[in-house]
């Protein structure tokens, strides 16, 4: 069994900046059976991360800004596992870790309430315009400014897996009317939720807001564009908690600028942190977090202890949540 052995395997948290597991008290039960290595900062260059990784037989990888590249995965015969904190593996170069022998997990639909939640929160703010209004407020303008009532409007999910289907739960309970997207319809779902589905293009032009709930792969990269953004409807509100590459960032801030959308609540980005080049920092009704849309207490207790346990069912022979071949 795992722990009885004298000889301990490493486990080694490149760049839990900003902090993550490193907060969550379930990291100590990580560190009962493995020596764990915390590195709370980034390393400065790659050559440093190589450094960082060599020890180990697993990687924790609590950032997915922390990539895991095919040439890095080459330098590291120790290593046999990556557990990724968290449902993307977008991160981490599948092929080359499956061509090493390198099993990677991840975290499937356990935190998918806390991101929801988070989704949800966005498009509220976005639509009664809270943070324009609050940045008006301080400047000393007390705002005239309209927002937009929800309750009875459309919402378009673009994915229906666990995070998508809880934003659809939501909406439901708030008064919303539901139409979804996926590229795997399941007619059963949409039956027990009270949604519909539709093609791409009728939830683009239906839909007084769009929620993106799909992960990043080639099929979904640059899934919304500046066509599709000016298919939808004037005035609709674009809500982004799933990958930034999903969402074309220039044409987003540029259909907020013109007035075509309304708004937009966004959680990812292309470099992250984010730069202060990215266009979406100078636009007037949006809604911007840092990557946090499951950084609650309970959203973090829930991926560390979902890491730990794949970690140790892997050492124990019966590896879960695997995600490459």
């Amino acid at each position: 069994m795992t722990g009885e052995s004298d000889v301990r395997p490493v486990v080694v948290i490149p760049a839990d900046d900003p902090p993550m597991v490193g907060r969550s008290e379930y990291l100590n039960e990580l560190r009962k059976f493995t020596d764990v290595q915390l590195y709370t900062d980034r390393p400065k260059d790659d050559a440093e991360m190589l450094k960082r990784l060599q020890p180990a037989e697993v990687i924790l990888n609590s950032r997915s800004a922390v990539r895991i590249s095919g040439p890095l995965l080459k330098q590291l015969p120790r290593l046999k596992m990556i557990a990724v904190c968290g449902i993307g593996y977008d991160s981490i170069d599948l092929a080359a870790a499956s061509q090493h022998n390198v099993v990677v997990s991840n975290i499937p639909g356990r935190t998918a309430t806390v991101v929801a939640e988070h989704a949800f929160g966005l498009m509220l703010a976005v639509s009664r315009r809270t943070a324009a209004m609050t940045r008006k407020l301080r400047d000393g303008v007390w705002s005239a400014d309209l927002g937009v009532s929800l309750i009875g409007k459309t919402i378009g999910i673009l994915g229906t897996g666990n995070i998508g289907c809880e934003m659809i739960r939501l909406c439901r309970a708030f008064g919303m009317h539901v139409v979804a997207w996926s590229f795997h319809p399941n007619e059963q779902k949409a039956e027990r939720l009270g949604f519909e589905y539709v093609a791409f293009e009728d939830l683009l032009l239906l839909s007084d807001a769009v929620s993106v709930h799909v992960r990043l792969s080639e099929q979904t990269r640059g899934l919304i564009g500046a066509t599709q953004l000016q298919q939808m409807q004037r005035g609709a509100i674009v809500i982004n908690t799933a990958r930034a590459a999903v969402v074309d960032t220039t044409a987003l801030a540029d259909a907020i600028n013109s007035g075509h959308v309304f708004g937009a609540g966004v959680d990812v980005y292309d470099a992250e942190p984010i730069r202060t080049t990215n266009p979406l920092l100078q636009c007037d009704n949006v809604v911007l977090t840092p990557h946090s849309a499951d950084q609650t207490p309970e959203g973090l207790d829930i991926l560390t202890l979902g890491c730990v346990e794949n970690i140790r069912a892997f050492l124990d022979g019966a590896p879960k949540n695997v995600v490459n071949s």
